[in-house]
C-alpha cells in the first residue's frame, strides 16, 4: 500500500511538472494560402519552448522548412501540423515553404 501511495505522489508530481512546462510554452499559428505564409512574421519570447501550428489552406501539400530551426515537415493540402521548437536565443530564424520558395517565405523573430 505504501509503494502505491509513493507511485501516486510521483505521478502527481510528474503531471504537475508537465503542466508547468506547458504553461511556459509560446503557442503560435500560421497559415499557408496561395503559397504564402500569413502572417509572414511570427514573434516569440526567448528561452521558452515554442509550438507552431501550421495550417495549409491550399489543396496542395507544402513543406515547412527551416535550416536555422532544423525543421522539415510536410503539411498535406487542407491539413495542419504542429511543430515543436526548442527554446531559442534572441534572433531571426527564417523558414520557407520548400515547394514554393519564391513566394512562401517567413521569419520567426525571437526577442
Amino acid at each position: 500500500m505504501k509503494s502505491f501511495r509513493i507511485l501516486l505522489v510521483a505521478a502527481a508530481l510528474a503531471a504537475g511538472a508537465g503542466v508547468a512546462v506547458a504553461a511556459d510554452e509560446t503557442s503560435l499559428e500560421i497559415s499557408i494560402k496561395d503559397h504564402r505564409f500569413t502572417p509572414a512574421e511570427l514573434h516569440a519570447a526567448a528561452d521558452k519552448p515554442i509550438i507552431i501550428v501550421v495550417k495549409n489552406l491550399d489543396a496542395t501539400p507544402e513543406e515547412f522548412e527551416s535550416k536555422a530551426l532544423k525543421i522539415e515537415k510536410v503539411v498535406a493540402g487542407a491539413a495542419e501540423i504542429t511543430v515543436r521548437v526548442r527554446p531559442l536565443k534572441p534572433g531571426r530564424y527564417h523558414f520557407v515553404g520548400e515547394y514554393h520558395e519564391a513566394t512562401a517565405k517567413g521569419e520567426l523573430v525571437v526577442e
